[in-house]
Formats: C-alpha cells, structure tokens, sequence
C-alpha cells in the first residue's frame, strides 16, 4: 500500500529564461510502484527520507539505496528504481529543466556520473519541496517564479546535505572529505582510519558507490571549481588548496575530468557575471554600478 500526492505543470516560454522552471513535485510513502526502466528529457531530484531500496545504474549494476539519500535523473539516461516491497520507503521528488542546469552541473550541484548520493540530512530538501508544493495549488498567479526560485534553493540544499560535507554524515565518508585536500594516497588515508586499503574500498563503495581515489578526487576537483569560479587565486594557489603540489599535473586532471582547463573554467564563470571584487564598502549615497 502507498500513499502519494504530484502534480505537473508547463511553464511558459518568459519563464524558461529565468534558467531553472520546476516541471513537478511529488511526496509518496509506502511500497511504491517500480520506476522505470525509463528515460526522461529533464531532470529529477528524488530525496529518499526514510526507508530503502535500489537503483539500478545504466551499466545495469543494481546499487542498494538506504535513506538518507539522493537520486539523481538526468535527460537522456536510462533509470530503473524502486522501494524495498516490504519496507517501501518515502520519498519526495522535483522535476526540472533549464539553461541553467549545466552550470549547476558543471560547479558540480547535480552530478550525473553520480545517480546515487548519500545524504546527512533531508530535512531541509522536505522543507523547500513543501514550499514548492504550496506553491503549486491551484490558481496561484506566481506559481512559476515561486517555484523556479525554490530549485535554485533546492540544489543549494541539496550541496550542503551530502554526507561527504556534514559532519553528521557517514564517518568514513566523512573523515575522508576531511582529509581529502591532504597529500595523502589511498593507503595512508587508510591507515590514518585504522583501515586495510580493501576495508576502506569496501567502507566507500557502500556509502558512496564508487572507489575512494574517485571519492577524493570528486571533492578535490568540487572545491577547486568553486575556488576558481569565486576567487581570483593563481591556478597554482588552486591545485595547492586542492592537494596537489604539480600545478602542471592539476591542469591536466582537471581538464581530463571536467572537460575544459581550469583556466578556460574560470574564463566562463567570470565573464557571466559582470562586475568583479572589492572590499570598498559602497557609498549608500552613490551605489557602484554595472556598466
């Protein structure tokens, strides 16, 4: 048995330039009906409250999902998940698209090679899909903006409830984000946690589904997109932050994972804002403005 409560809507084309619109907001409990196998052309943020079950990845590996947790639908992947028949579980959802999608994508916000995420908590994810949702009754004139701006707060809510940034989330997961900006390799992360190498891989695999040099490099690379998008430090002061003394070999591994170098990265976050820093305090009676 379940209980379940959506509803859709199409925002119309003046909205889709505010970069994020909300498509659809659901919250079910119980043991659910299977999803999938599917693919959507928008993307979905389902939270996992309470309960468990799997989600099966495009290599067709069925992973184990335990509450708390974040499942992730991107366009144009197949997904295939569902609640445990005998717990179930209970669940809240958000559909959306926009232009601003790839942005949250590549500061690493949504991550698509990354279907299944650990979280610390959900409460503040419940809290802005409950706005959403109120948002969404009928015959309310601002249904539209209200909802675009609560995806922008969920995808915020969503970076800050992972388990790998809360210090209430899983230990191992969360002495490695620690310590993640360490010179250290696998081993000696390892050792530092009273682990074998095997006990630590097994330990991250499960809490995060992927290996622990993956792990690592996912919340180097993380802090080193947001370091170069919101400061002015040398690419080299970057790598440094980010535990890695060979700026040269920290160009290269992120232009191999991210796509673009870091310094081409920085060049596409400042040039969509205009504007730059200061740390004059403006004049209330003469506020700067953007030419």
């Amino acid at each position: 048995m379940y209980h379940t409560w959506m509803r859709y809507f199409t925002p119309g084309p003046v909205h889709h330039r505010l970069g994020l619109v909300c498509l659809g907001v659901g919250l079910q409990h119980g043991t659910l009906p299977t999803v999938g196998p599917r693919t959507l052309d928008h993307h979905v943020a389902v939270v996992i409250h309470a309960g468990r079950g799997w989600f099966t990845t495009p290599d067709g590996r069925r992973r184990t999902v335990t509450a708390p947790a974040l499942l992730w639908i991107t366009p144009g992947v197949p997904h295939h998940y569902g609640a445990d028949p005998v717990t179930g579980w209970d669940e809240s959802f958000v559909d959306f698209t926009g232009a601003a999608t790839a942005t949250y994508t590549e500061l690493g916000y949504i991550e698509p090679d990354r279907p299944v995420v650990p979280l610390a908590d959900t409460a503040p994810a419940r809290a802005v899909t409950g706005r959403i949702a109120r948002a969404a009754r009928r015959g309310n004139p601002l249904l539209e903006v209200e909802t675009s701006a609560a995806v922008h707060e969920l995808l915020v809510a969503l970076r800050r409830a992972r388990a790998d940034t809360d210090a209430d989330g899983d230990p191992v997961l969360q002495a490695l984000a620690r310590d993640a900006f360490l010179p250290l390799s696998v081993a000696e992360h390892a050792a530092r946690h009273g682990m074998t190498p095997a006990e630590l891989r097994t330990a991250v695999r499960r809490g995060a589904g992927c290996s622990p040099k993956d792990y690592l490099l996912g919340i180097r690379l993380g802090r080193a997109k947001e370091l170069l998008a919101a400061t002015e430090l040398p690419v080299a002061a970057v790598a440094r932050r980010v535990g890695y003394d060979d700026p040269a070999y920290f160009s290269r591994l992120f232009t191999r994972r991210v796509g673009t170098a870091p310094v081409r990265f920085r060049d596409r976050q400042t040039r969509s804002v205009p504007g730059g820093w200061s740390t004059q305090i403006p004049d209330p009676d003469d506020p700067p403005v953007v030419r």
